[in-house]
């Protein structure tokens, strides 16, 4: 069996964007209840998410732009970044503890105490830019930790595999420039954010697909173009950008992939993780947004990074 890590902190459930908002506290309950019922909590290993420093957070982000970050935060109420984001009292000490989730994963995992990580962690973060919150996104959660696992452990090439229903723009901003970071996608479109259909860069495997897309065509797209890049790359280091709204009950988006999906593309990210000769694997949450097929997803998208 895997050692997999389940990192979180409670933090992460005080960032609050007003009643009926989507990206709200209940998603990191609906999924702590369906790990609990579905009996996982015994063959983890659970860890509290520390705070990501200054120095870890601006190898993603602008100096400026987080320091603009923290000059925003209200001292009550909620304060609207643009019409989809917002902050609350309590929104940075959740992003914090967010982004340190995927530093504290990317150490355990190549320290060797863990194979692989889930960050059950929000605000999430593929939308934030280097300079830009937007989308639900303040800081680019996955990007802080590809940085990590490159600048402080040394790693010369990283993958970060998205398959949330929108866009990772902010990942693809950060990295445009990077060719050590390969990034793989799927993304609904014409949607939000808007983007990402025209990128020509080797290192960017954008592939848009129409609303109603359904597993069959998203596995054909991770055999046909996911896998030959990622091997190419031979990344040293793989992190999943876990959204779960492409899910066919999430009206988020309008695409149908079901949790027999979800395991499937994560035994594929396994499979080239293994070629590679390590077990390196970091996935952190981004989308998904209603609560059952959330839960129940990520439970399976856990079940199959440990073996289970």
């Amino acid at each position: 069996m895997t050692t997999t890590a389940f990192i979180t902190h409670r933090d992460c459930w005080l960032h609050d964007m007003g009643t009926f908002h989507p990206e709200c506290p209940d998603r990191l309950a609906a999924i702590n209840d369906r790990l609990i019922a579905a009996g996982l909590d015994l063959y983890l290993s659970f860890y509290d998410a520390p705070e990501a420093t200054t120095e870890q957070i601006v190898r993603a982000h602008g100096a400026e732009y987080l320091q603009e970050l923290f000059a925003s935060v209200p001292e009550h109420g909620i304060r609207h970044l643009d019409p989809d984001t917002a902050m609350s009292p309590n929104t940075m000490k959740a992003a914090l503890r967010s982004a340190g989730a995927g530093i504290l994963a990317t150490d355990l995992v190549m320290q060797g105490q863990i194979e692989n990580a889930f960050c059950a962690v929000r605000p999430p973060g593929h939308h934030a830019e280097r300079g830009k919150a937007m989308g639900f996104c303040f800081l680019n959660n996955v990007a802080i930790a590809a940085r990590h696992a490159l600048e402080a452990h040394g790693l010369e090439r990283v993958a970060i595999v998205d398959f949330d229903v929108h866009h990772g723009n902010g990942t693809e901003d950060i990295f445009r420039d990077d060719p050590r970071v390969l990034m793989t996608s799927i993304f609904q479109h014409p949607f939000y954010p808007y983007s990402g259909a025209d990128t020509d860069l080797p290192h960017m495997v954008n592939v848009p697909v129409p609303a109603g897309t359904r597993g069959e065509a998203f596995r054909e797209i991770v055999t046909g173009k996911w896998l030959p890049a990622l091997q190419q790359h031979a990344p040293q280091m793989i992190f999943f950008s876990a959204g779960f709204d492409a899910h066919y009950e999430d009206d988020m988006g309008s695409c149908g992939l079901v949790e027999s999906d979800y395991v499937w593309v994560t035994e594929q990210i396994k499979a080239v993780a293994r070629a590679q000769g390590h077990q390196r694997i970091v996935s952190i949450l981004e989308g998904g947004y209603a609560l059952s097929s959330l839960a129940r997803s990520v439970v399976s998208h856990i079940k199959a990074l440990a073996d289970l």
